[in-house]
């Protein structure tokens, strides 16, 4: 059965307690921390989770890219916080690392005919996964790569993107996919299709409805992708992931006071 989650910023609380006490309310098993100044938050959230018997599913780089640019300098100083985030997460018990390779447009040269913007990122892209990737297999830690829709990103929008990047590196194990549903219902043809022809790709699923509401507070077939996620046999985390990720503060209490029918839908999966 799937363990439920959510990301830290849609808990009400003052604290890292209060909000992972609420969490415990709700019934869930884990949380999501965001990358940024992790690392002086630790010793907080380790007590936070011991006291309330949670666990940390993972760590999100949010909205920190770089690892595609055509500077060396930025590039270096992305992996760095990779590597850094996988630190935290060994130091939190963490399941994952997830990151998004690329947001926004391509800095890369046009060098065409030698080589096309794209096909410049696809390199460093299999360099980077290629870098990482023993690191996460070393420290224990499932690095997992977020696709996300076109409006956000010109490089990675679907799951057979991503799958594309696993078979360069071996499918390797330390590596792989995390679909968001959100994200998924903009860019793929048949979004169950996708998750059941990838089962073994996908190392943790981001989940929202199709507005980035809550689940059951838009269009997407819950009994569906249950059915679906069963007959996967799919164990994994399945993380909350909505509104504005990274900057869900003010509305807490807002996902906090529609959780519980939400979650009604999800305990059937």
């Amino acid at each position: 059965m799937p363990q439920l989650a959510i990301q830290e910023d849609m808990l009400p609380g003052r604290t890292i307690h209060e909000r992972l006490s609420n969490a415990k309310r709700l019934g869930l098993s884990g949380v999501e921390f965001w990358a940024d100044d992790l690392g002086q938050r630790v010793p907080d959230i380790v007590d936070a989770l011991e006291k309330t018997s949670l666990s940390a599913c993972g760590v999100n780089l949010g909205m920190s890219d770089g690892y595609l640019s055509a500077d060396l300098d930025t590039r270096e100083q992305a992996i760095g916080k990779m590597r850094q985030a996988m630190a935290d997460a060994v130091d939190l018990e963490a399941d994952y690392v997830s990151f998004v390779p690329h947001y926004g447009k391509s800095d890369m040269p046009d060098l065409t005919p030698y080589s096309t913007k794209i096909d410049l990122q696809k390199e460093m892209m299999i360099w980077l996964l290629r870098t990482v990737s023993d690191l996460a297999y070393a420290i224990g830690t499932l690095l997992v790569m977020q696709p996300v829709n076109h409006y956000e990103t010109d490089f990675m929008t679907t799951v057979a993107q991503a799958k594309f990047f696993r078979k360069k590196i071996k499918n390797h194990p330390d590596v792989k996919i995390a679909p968001n549903l959100f994200h998924m219902t903009l860019e793929e043809d048949n979004l169950l299709d996708t998750l059941s022809s990838h089962a073994d790709d996908i190392g943790m699923l981001y989940i929202a409805d199709s507005n980035r509401r809550l689940p059951g507070q838009g269009f997407l077939p819950w009994d569906k992708i249950g059915t679906t996620l069963k007959t996967m046999d799919y164990k994994g985390w399945l993380v909350l992931e909505c509104g504005h990720p990274g900057h869900n503060h003010d509305n807490a209490y807002q996902y906090y006071d529609g959780l519980p029918a939400c979650l009604d839908i999800l305990d059937n999966f």
